[in-house]
């Protein structure tokens, strides 16, 4: 990553806000406080709930489970599902933030990151530090399974695509491809939805997840098409998918510029993407 191009301006929120929802897997309820941040300190966050009040940086390195969610770990606390958050985050510029759980999971809210956005924007976000150069990709990497892969192109804008791929004739095949100069994360990703096969629902509760999973924060589709219908968009899974990966590749402290790429891929691809960036 030798050549620079772009910048990144250190931005956190102007003052706190607080938001409160269930935990898609947990099923409990929990408070997330949004706090401000200097620059550079980065994406944090604290288990106020715990002796001493741990902190869980926001870093790929501390990634250790990713079956239908990200979480991350470290010897004195963990925090699952970060991932929506995540990307409501780096989706609006912010770059440092204290982000205060009193629990294990953050909150599903919508099953979307535009609860995240409006609470953000509810109360103004400023610039804490000087703006530095953001690194472009140079080499392309490829990390695939089968026919699944994710990828990052070098490329000379941030952009992300995504492809998936369901036998649900209601799904079926999606494509999508954003860039944050074309259009606002706040509305081509930010409003996706989370969504789910009914056929998986029983299984997955029997494994002890998605206990906080509803038709009021989750899409649902059977196979005589969706259950909770209406869509936000036509290609509102595939949108979701692409958020999903915004969300993990944010572990990444400024993201190089790339052409960002998944396809059928999962948390555990997205942040093995992350993880090579990293190395980089």
């Amino acid at each position: 990553m030798a050549s620079l191009m772009a910048t990144i301006v250190p931005t956190t929120l102007t003052t706190s806000v607080t938001c409160k929802g269930v935990g898609l897997h947990s099923g409990e309820i929990t408070t997330v406080t949004l706090m401000p941040a200097v620059a550079r300190s980065g994406i944090r966050f604290v288990r106020s709930d715990l002796p001493d009040r741990p902190e869980i940086p926001a870093q790929v390195n501390l990634v250790q489970q990713t079956m239908l969610s990200t979480e991350l770990v470290t010897p004195h606390g963990s925090v699952r599902t970060v991932e929506h958050l995540l990307a409501a985050l780096w989706g609006v510029g912010i770059t440092d933030l204290l982000i205060e759980v009193d629990g294990g999971e953050i909150p599903l809210l919508d099953g979307a990151a535009i609860e995240w956005v409006k609470a953000i924007e509810s109360v103004g976000t400023q610039s804490v530090g000087i703006e530095r150069d953001r690194h472009v990709l140079q080499e392309p990497i490829w990390i695939h399974e089968g026919d699944i892969f994710v990828a990052a192109i070098p490329s000379t804008e941030l952009r992300f695509s995504y492809g998936i791929d369901f036998e649900l004739k209601a799904i079926g095949n999606q494509w999508y491809s954003w860039s944050r100069a074309i259009e606002a994360f706040s509305i081509a990703i930010a409003p996706a939805r989370t969504f789910g096969l009914a056929h998986q629902i029983e299984q997955l509760q029997t494994a002890g997840l998605i206990k906080g999973g509803s038709l009021d924060n989750a899409l649902v589709c059977g196979p005589d098409g969706w259950i909770n219908p209406p869509l936000r968009f036509a290609n509102e899974p595939v949108r979701h998918k692409l958020l999903d990966l915004i969300g993990d590749l944010s572990l990444v402290a400024d993201l190089p510029i790339a052409h960002y790429l998944a396809y059928k891929a999962s948390h555990r691809l997205h942040t093995q993407l992350a993880q090579k960036l990293v190395a980089l």
